[in-house]
């Protein structure tokens, strides 16, 4: 082999001088925000809508008792696949009202009681209607499964259901 290998043209660093470049940190692109004073009150106004609605969410008081309904809604999470879940369904209607959010239709649609699936069915509806809900793939699924079903009154509503977002 010829020295005019192209190998050397860029000099090697030593060990030390590489260890010394991992222990510094390197240098990051600064924070993308908002361009301008318009943009910047959009964002905030934005973010504060967010925050509320998400207050509202987590920290709603149910009309019965004042209590959160956030541990209702876990109480029905906590229940899904047990025997437990009937109750924690009813107890979540009987204080809150029918569900309004898609893993909590899920969950009612999971119950044995037929009144409660009905009410979860119901409710699922006025909110596609009102354009506030969004299934999810799996409620889908729940949904054609029940339009499959027997029983003639559910198997109506889930395909009513089904036919509204198409």
């Amino acid at each position: 082999m010829s020295g005019d290998d192209d190998r050397d043209e860029r000099p090697r660093l030593s060990w030390s001088e590489l260890d010394k470049r991992r222990g510094k940190p390197r240098p990051s692109a600064p924070e993308r925000g908002p361009r301008g004073a318009a943009a910047e009150a959009l964002s905030r106004s934005a973010t504060q809508s967010y925050l509320k609605k998400l207050d509202s969410q987590l920290f709603a008081k149910s009309g019965k008792g004042g209590a959160p309904s956030a541990r209702l809604a876990d109480a029905v999470r906590d229940a899904l696949g047990t025997p437990g879940l009937d109750a924690a369904a009813r107890a979540y209607l009987e204080e809150i009202g029918p569900p309004r959010e898609a893993a909590l239709v899920a969950a009612f649609l999971d119950t044995r009681d037929r009144a409660l699936q009905l009410a979860a069915l119901a409710a699922w509806a006025e909110e596609l209607a009102a354009g506030r809900a969004h299934p999810t793939p799996g409620l889908r699924a729940q949904l054609r499964t029940l339009a499959e079903g027997a029983d003639d009154e559910l198997a109506e509503r889930a395909e009513e259901i089904l036919a509204m977002r198409r």
